[in-house]
C-alpha cells in the first residue's frame, strides 16, 4: 500500500531551526521526525510513499533515500495553495481503485495502523480536544462521520482530525479534490482537505474514526521537547561515560563525546556533539555541537552550534554561536 506525506511547509513556528534544514528533518529521541514515521508506516506494511517536498526538499530526499529502501517517490509543490491541493499534486502515482493513507509530516503516532489499513470503510484518525477551534473536527452519529468542519469558531464537536487519513478508493478522493479546486471552494484561503473529504461524505462515502490516543506535536519548540520526552519515556538509550552522571530516559549518540558532565532526564544528544563540564535538562543537542561550562534546560541546540558559560534557557538555530561571560 501507498502513504502520501505532505512536508513542504516551511515550519515558521520553529525558526530560526527551519531557516537551515526542514522541520521534518529535526531531531526528536535520537533521529528525524520523518524517520519516526517511517518507521512505524514500513512496520504496519506500507511499502511506497510518495513525498511531497518544497521547502529545503533535496535535505529530506537525501536523508530519505539514504536510509529508507521502499520505493519512494518525490513530487514538489512550488506553491503552497493548502494541503489538498498538495495531495491532489500526487494523482497521478495512484490508480483508480487502490486505497491510500496520507498522514501529515509533522505527526508523529502511536497506534496500530495495520488494522485501519485493512477497515472496509474509508477512516480518519481521531483524538479527543478541549479545544477544537484549532483543528478540523468530526461529527459522528454511530460510528459515521456525518460532517467535517475546518477549525469552527463555535465548536460543534471534540473529536480533532490529527492528521492520519485512510481511504479506500484513490479516485474518489481526486475526484473530491478536483471539484473544490474546479470550483475554487476555500476555507481559510486554501484548498483544504476537509472540505474534499466532506464532499465525498456528501457523495455517500462511509467514512469511520480511529482513535489515535499517542499523538505527538512536533510544530513548536515546547511542543518538540515534549514529543522528545514522551518518546524517550518509551525507547531511550544510554551509554554509561566515565566521570558523567547519566539520568534516563536520554539518548547519546554514541559518536558524542561527554565529559564531567550531567546528562538528563529527557535529553537528545546528536551525533559528534561534544559536552563538557555542563549539565543539560528536558533539551535537545544537535548533530556536530559543542556545549561546555554550562546548565541547559528546557532548550532546543540547533546544528554546529557552540555553546559555552552559564545560562538557562536557549533556543537557537544552526551555525550560531553564543558566548556568555
Amino acid at each position: 500500500m501507498k502513504a502520501i506525506i505532505p512536508v513542504a511547509g516551511v515550519g515558521s513556528r520553529l525558526r530560526p531551526h527551519t531557516f537551515s534544514q526542514p522541520k521534518v528533518l529535526l531531531n526528536v529521541a535520537g533521529k528525524p521526525i520523518i524517520g519516526h514515521i517511517m518507521d512505524k508506516l514500513i512496520d504496519s506494511g506500507i511499502d511506497e510513499a510518495v513525498i511531497i517536498v518544497g521547502y529545503l526538499g533535496s535535505k529530506i530526499e537525501e536523508y530519505l533515500t539514504t536510509n529508507y529502501s521502499i520505493k519512494l517517490t518525490f513530487v514538489t509543490q512550488k506553491q503552497q495553495l493548502g494541503l489538498a491541493h498538495a495531495v491532489h499534486m500526487c494523482k497521478s502515482h495512484f490508480s483508480a481503485d487502490e486505497p491510500l493513507f496520507i498522514i501529515l509530516g509533522d505527526t508523529i503516532f502511536d497506534v496500530d495502523l495495520e488494522q485501519v489499513l485493512g477497515s472496509k470503510t474509508s477512516m480518519l484518525g481521531v483524538r479527543e480536544v478541549e479545544d477544537p477551534r484549532r483543528f478540523g473536527v468530526a461529527v459522528t452519529e454511530g460510528d459515521r462521520i456525518i460532517r467535517l468542519v475546518e477549525k469552527p469558531e463555535t465548536p460543534v464537536s471534540n473529536l480533532a482530525l490529527v492528521g492520519l487519513y485512510f481511504l479506500r478508493q484513490a479516485s474518489s478522493l481526486f475526484n473530491s479534490i478536483d471539484h473544490i479546486i474546479d470550483n475554487d471552494i476555500r476555507t481559510k484561503g486554501e484548498f483544504q482537505l476537509t472540505d474534499a473529504l466532506q464532499h465525498m461524505i456528501d457523495l455517500g462515502e462511509h467514512f469511520s474514526t480511529f482513535p489515535v490516543r499517542g499523538w505527538y506535536d512536533c510544530g513548536k519548540p515546547e511542543t518538540l521537547l515534549a514529543t522528545n520526552e514522551v518518546l524517550l519515556q518509551k525507547n531511550h538509550k544510554e551509554i554509561p561515560r566515565p566521570g558523567c552522571i547519566i539520568n534516563p530516559p536520554v539518548f547519546i549518540a554514541e559518536s558524542a563525546s561527554i565529559s564531567n558532565a550531567i546528562i538528563g532526564p529527557n535529553v537528545t544528544i546528536a551525533e559528534h556533539v561534544v559536552v563538557k563540564d555542563a549539565i543539560i535538562m528536558n533539551s535537545i543537542i544537535g548533530r556536530q555541537s559543542q556545549v561546555s561550562d554550562i546548565m541547559l534546560d528546557r532548550s532546543i541546540v540547533g546544528n554546529n552550534a557552540i555553546v559555552t558559560a552559564m545560562g538557562h534557557e536557549l533556543n537557537i538555530g544552526d551555525y550560531s554561536e553564543i558566548r556568555m561571560g
